[in-house]
Formats: structure tokens, sequence, C-alpha cells
């Protein structure tokens, strides 16, 4: 495990994790029986929390990480802070989920829990997505080609 990320004070980990895994109470996952929750802090101070919720058609499936994300943006947050994220064994969010909390999150902190609440691991978003593509790099593309 790392050192907490920069301004995450062990009592605000402790609530985050502490969300996440009441979230994942909530979940929905008649399938895989694989729950996880999340627990989103913007910027503001704001927690959203989110739980992963399958359907029979597998693609219209969304993880936890992603529900906090989307009701976050969905109320005007667009920067996050820091997500914790509960699972049976600390496990890291997918591809998927990481390129959208990317989006209004390049810097923020992920902390990886196990519904014991040990963490796992913790550390910036950039460490789970190297060389992350988002709106900076849009934005230098089509400076680029005009």
């Amino acid at each position: 495990m790392r050192e907490p990320a920069q301004g995450m004070t062990e009592e605000l980990r402790r609530q985050l994790i502490a969300a996440a895994l009441h979230a994942r109470e909530r979940a929905y996952v008649p399938y895989s029986s694989y729950p996880v929750g999340a627990a989103l802090l913007t910027d503001t101070g704001a927690v959203y929390t989110g739980c992963n919720i399958e359907i029979a058609s597998y693609g219209a499936t969304v993880c936890g990480e992603r529900t906090a994300a989307f009701k976050a943006v969905s109320e005007g947050e667009r920067v996050f802070r820091a997500i914790a994220i509960v699972t049976s064994n600390g496990a890291a969010p997918c591809g998927i989920c990481r390129q959208v909390l990317y989006e209004f999150g390049p810097t923020m902190a992920v902390i990886l829990a196990t519904p014991e609440g040990e963490v796992t691991w913790e550390g910036p978003l950039s460490d789970l997505l190297p060389l992350g593509f988002g709106p900076h790099e849009l934005a230098e593309g089509q400076r680029a080609g005009s």
C-alpha cells in the first residue's frame, strides 16, 4: 500500500470507505455475485455513491464507479478529488471506469478496499491509467489540426 494521497486524512478515507461499503450493499448482481460499491468525493466536498447494476443483457450493465460518477455529473459536479471502491477482494476498477473517472479527475486519489475496510491500494488515478487521454488531449489536437 502507498502513502495516503495528498490532502487525504485518515478520517476522510474511513468515511469514503464506509460510504462505499454501504453502497455495495445495494448492488444488483444476480449474475456475477460480485457486488461493488463506490463513494466519490468532489471538489465541492459532496460525496456521491454508486453500486454495480447487472442486467440480463450484459452490455447494459453499469459498474459502481460509473454510477457514482454519472450521479455526480448529473448534479453539476465537474471535478473529482477522490474515490473509494469496495469489492470482495479490493480489486481495481475496469478500464472503462478508469477512463470515465479520468475525464473529471485525472489526479484524483483512488482507494481500493475490502469489505473489512482493509486498504489494498491507494494512489493517484494516473497510476491506474498511465498516459490517459482526456479533454486536454482533444483540445491540443484541435489546435494542431486547425
